[in-house]
């Protein structure tokens, strides 16, 4: 009877830790993305702030969030780097 090769009988998981490494990266980039978002309340509803049209609000958030999930897709699609056998065939 032929013996099963160790790699063989372990499970393969559709991730490895590197890529839950940066999905989680990817996680932070679009929650930092959406904290550039907040603010540019006015003090009262009556008064107008033009703060809320600020580059920071209008252009760099949605830019890091669009950054975030497309680290993300690139977080997910990354294929594991196979480990070389070093003991080679007996």
């Amino acid at each position: 009877m032929a013996k099963k090769k160790q790699s063989d009988s372990r499970q393969h998981f559709a991730f490895t830790r590197e890529n839950y490494r940066l999905l989680l990266i990817g996680f932070v980039i679009i929650v930092i993305g959406f904290l550039l978002m907040i603010g540019g309340e006015p003090e009262s509803p009556n008064q107008f702030n033009p703060e809320v049209f600020s580059f920071r609000r209008i252009t760099l958030a949605p830019l890091v969030v669009l950054f975030g999930f497309a680290f993300e897709i690139y977080a997910i699609m990354k294929k594991p780097k196979e480990k070389k056998d070093d003991q080679g065939a007996s």
